[in-house]
């Protein structure tokens, strides 16, 4: 019998190439609701996993609607449906912050888990009043943006971020668990820069002094970081990320800027810079330049992962409190 030399020589290397595709594919199809949760989950999951996110950069996912007025403005697609739909876990922060959320998975007819990142974070609830222009304001354009009085931007305070992130590795782990010693090392590598973005974050705002630590944002979106960190943010009520602010809730704010001598204001990714450019022509506030709130900024932007994001913000802080 004639041995067939090239065959023989063929066949591991074929095997090798079958091996290697079959591990180039991502175990797990996952779909994150927006871009800071779907860099958590890239982190985590790594090479194991495909990370679909629906709101991108610079998306604001508090609000839907059926008509976009802006490109801010997240409006379910069909391409959207159908990832929801062919995903095998889906992650949402949860807290209210996705109201459009359940409409889209009820359409999409997706069987796939639903992970609630933000669970064990222990909520902030905004003060008696706060918000309550913009729930109402929710309500008559039918926008899904209520979350109520509780505050879902927990992500701007690392220790919360740390939680989302066990939670992450905790669910990919339940629907993979092959990969589960992979997302455990993923998890704790990521875990160890989280602790380093948080003691730099806390030095750097020890720098600051204290009379100085007050500043405006364009809506309430800083409230963990404020508690957790020791600054005070101010977004007066009326000021949403859906519409442009009306004369009255533009007065509010130059008013309050000026009893409270606050020494910056700060614009976010997802609102309208014409607010700020107006403030600081009628106030000796300096704007301090742009945050990122709920989104990440593009690719080749400041904040293109979250640890970028709060370096940006806490760099932009400093600059503008301790001048």
């Amino acid at each position: 019998m004639m041995i067939n030399r090239r065959a023989l020589l063929a066949a591991p290397a074929l095997a090798l190439l079958l091996s290697t595709a079959a591990w180039a594919d991502p175990a797990l199809k996952a779909v994150a609701s927006f871009s800071i949760l779907g860099d958590f989950v890239h982190q985590v999951g790594g090479d194991r996993v495909a990370v679909t996110t629906l709101v991108g950069p610079d998306g604001d996912a508090h609000v839907y609607q059926p008509t976009p007025a802006d490109a801010h403005v997240y409006q379910p697609t069909p391409a959207d449906a159908q990832a929801v739909a062919g995903a095998d876990i889906v992650f949402v922060n949860g807290l209210h912050f996705e109201g459009w959320l359940d409409r889209l998975t009820a359409a999409a007819g997706t069987k796939a888990p639903l992970v609630v990142a933000s669970e064990g974070v222990t909520p902030r609830q905004f003060a008696p009043g706060e918000g309550e222009e913009e729930e109402e304001h929710a309500d008559a354009d039918d926008h899904d943006h209520d979350h109520g009085p509780t505050d879902p931007h927990a992500w701007q305070s690392v220790p919360n971020a740390k939680l989302y992130v066990a939670n992450i590795a905790k669910a990919l782990s339940a629907a993979d668990p092959a990969g589960a010693a992979t997302y455990a090392a993923n998890a704790a590598a990521y875990t160890a820069k989280l602790d380093a973005l948080d003691a730099e974050i806390r030095a750097a705002i020890a720098a600051i002094p204290e009379n100085h630590r007050i500043i405006v944002t364009s809506h309430d979106a800083f409230g963990y970081f404020g508690q957790t960190y020791g600054m005070t943010f101010e977004a007066p009520q009326g000021i949403s990320t859906e519409a442009e602010a009306s004369a009255a809730d533009v007065a509010k704010l130059i008013t309050q800027i000026r009893a409270e001598k606050v020494p910056a204001v700060f614009m976010e990714n997802i609102t309208d810079p014409r607010l700020l450019e107006q403030i600081a022509a009628e106030t000796d506030a300096k704007i301090g330049g742009t945050l990122y709130s709920d989104a990440l900024s593009p690719a080749d932007g400041p904040a293109a992962t979250y640890l970028d994001m709060m370096e940006n913000n806490i760099h932009q802080f400093s600059t503008a409190l301790n001048s």
